[in-house]
C-alpha cells in the first residue's frame, strides 16, 4: 500500500487546523485586561503575579526538564549510561534539591509580604504611576459603593450625586471607595482599576484605586448572590477633567432625587437595570444603607451597638420594637414564629421616642408609637397613654434620660 508523502502533509495538516481552530475560537473570548489594565493598582498587582510566577518556574521547568532528560538518558536501550545501583546520597545534590526552593521560597515571602502592604487596598494612594507620587493636599474623589440586588448603586458625596450601574471618575486622580451591601455578600470588582473588594450587609470595606488612561471599562460582582447575578455589571469610565465635568453635569441635569423611600424603592430585587442618575441624594443615606436603619424609625446598628458598649438600655428597651413593613428578607410569618419586627430607634429630630409625664414622681415613659409597637409586656395596640403600664425610667451611661 503506498502512500504519497504529499497526502500525509495533507493529513497532518487538517490535523493541526483541526485542533488548533477550537482552542483560537475559545481564546477570542479572552480578554486580558488582567495582564494589561489602566490604573497603577491593578499594574502593580499584574507586576507581583508575574514575578511570583517567573520566581515559581525556576523550579518548575528544571524539574520538567531534567524528567525527560533523565527518562531519555538512563532508558533501557542506552547501555553507555552509568549503572550505579548501590549509590544512595550526593551532598551537592542534597544541597542543590533543597537549597534552590528554599531561596525561591524566601523570595517569595518578602516579596508578597511587601506587596501585601504595600497594595493594601484600604492605604492611601501615595503615587499616580511609578516616578509620579500624588501632590500633597490632593482631595481623593470618595465614592460610596452600595450592592444592591442586583445592582450597584454609586452615591458622590462631595458632589451630591449619585448614580445606578455607572461609574466615572477622572484620569490621574486617586479615588477612594467606601462599600456596603444592602442584603447579601458581593465583590465589587473592576479589572482594568485594581483588585476586588468584598461588599458586605453592616460592614463596610474600603478600596484606595487610581485610573491612569481613559477609556471605558467593565465592572461586575464577581461573588455569585442568586438570581440575577449574571446582570449585576456596570461600566466604569476612566474620563479627562473635562470629560468628568460634562458628565456630572449630564447627570444633574438628566437625574431626579434620591431619598430613603427611592432608596427602600431600588433596594428591591430586579434584574438587568439600565443606568440612573440622581442629581441630588440624602446626605445620610449612605450612613443609613450602612446601618441598615434605612427604613423610618429603626434603629441603626452604631446606634445600637453604642448603646450596648455604654451598659444597655434597660428594662424598657425590652419592649422598644416595630413590626416590620418591608421584609427584603423574604422570611415568611407562620402560626408558630413571630411576625418580623426590628428595634425602634430611642429618638428621632422629627418624632421624640417618646412622651414624660409633667409629673416626675410618675416616672411614667409612654413609647413614642403606642399603635404600632409590639413586644412583651405592651397592650394591644390601640390603648391610651392612660391605660399603658407603668415603666421605669431609664437612662444610658454618657447617653444622658431618653428625649
Amino acid at each position: 500500500m503506498r502512500i504519497s508523502l504529499h497526502g500525509l502533509l495533507s493529513r497532518s495538516s487538517l490535523c493541526r487546523v483541526a485542533i488548533l481552530t477550537p482552542l483560537a475560537v475559545l481564546l477570542s473570548g479572552c480578554d486580558a485586561v488582567v495582564l494589561s489594565p489602566a490604573g497603577d493598582v491593578a499594574a502593580r498587582q499584574r507586576d507581583l503575579l508575574l514575578i511570583s510566577t517567573g520566581l515559581m518556574l525556576l523550579i518548575i521547568i528544571p524539574v520538567l526538564a531534567l524528567t525527560v532528560l533523565f527518562a531519555w538518558r538512563y532508558r533501557a536501550a542506552n547501555t553507555d549510561a552509568r549503572y550505579e545501583p548501590d549509590w544512595d546520597h550526593s551532598t551537592q545534590l542534597e544541597l542543590a534539591i533543597w537549597g534552590a526552593p528554599l531561596l525561591i521560597i524566601i523570595c517569595l515571602g518578602a516579596i508578597t509580604w511587601t506587596g501585601t502592604h504595600l497594595l493594601d487596598p484600604y492605604r492611601p494612594i501615595e503615587r499616580i504611576v511609578s516616578g509620579q507620587p500624588v501632590k500633597p493636599g490632593t482631595e481623593p474623589l470618595k465614592v460610596q459603593v452600595v450592592a444592591l440586588d442586583w445592582k450597584w448603586l454609586f452615591i458622590y458625596p462631595q458632589l451630591g450625586i449619585a448614580t445606578v450601574n455607572e461609574l466615572a471618575a477622572p484620569v490621574d486622580r486617586p479615588i477612594s471607595f467606601e462599600i456596603t451591601s444592602a442584603t447579601v455578600m458581593n465583590s465589587f470588582y473592576i479589572p482594568a482599576l485594581a483588585g476586588q473588594i468584598y461588599a458586605m450587609p453592616a460592614m463596610q470595606t474600603r478600596l484606595s484605586a487610581v485610573i491612569n488612561a481613559p477609556g471605558d471599562y467593565d465592572g461586575f460582582s464577581a461573588n455569585y448572590s442568586g438570581a440575577g447575578f449574571s446582570g449585576m455589571k456596570f461600566r466604569f469610565h476612566g474620563q479627562s477633567v473635562a470629560d468628568f465635568d460634562a458628565w456630572v453635569a449630564k447627570v444633574r441635569k438628566a437625574g431626579g432625587a434620591l431619598g430613603r423611600d427611592g432608596y427602600l424603592a431600588l433596594e428591591k430585587p430586579s434584574e438587568n437595570e439600565p443606568v440612573r442618575y440622581y442629581a441630588s441624594v440624602d446626605a445620610d443615606l449612605y450612613h443609613a444603607a450602612l446601618n441598615m436603619c434605612v427604613q423610618p424609625g429603626k434603629m441603626c446598628m452604631d446606634e445600637m451597638m453604642h448603646i450596648d458598649a455604654k451598659g444597655g438600655g434597660g428594662v424598657a428597651s425590652i419592649n422598644n420594637v416595630l413590626p416590620q413593613a418591608a421584609d427584603k428578607y423574604a422570611r415568611r410569618a407562620s402560626p408558630l414564629t413571630a411576625s418580623p419586627t426590628f428595634v425602634a430607634a430611642l429618638c428621632t429630630v422629627a418624632e421624640p421616642m417618646g412622651v414624660v409625664s409633667a409629673d416626675t414622681s410618675s416616672s411614667r415613659i409612654f413609647p413614642r408609637d403606642p399603635a404600632g409597637i409590639t413586644g412583651a409586656g405592651l397592650p394591644k395596640p390601640g390603648l391610651s397613654n392612660a391605660s399603658l403600664p407603668r415603666l421605669r425610667p431609664f437612662s444610658i451611661a454618657g447617653l444622658g434620660q431618653p428625649s
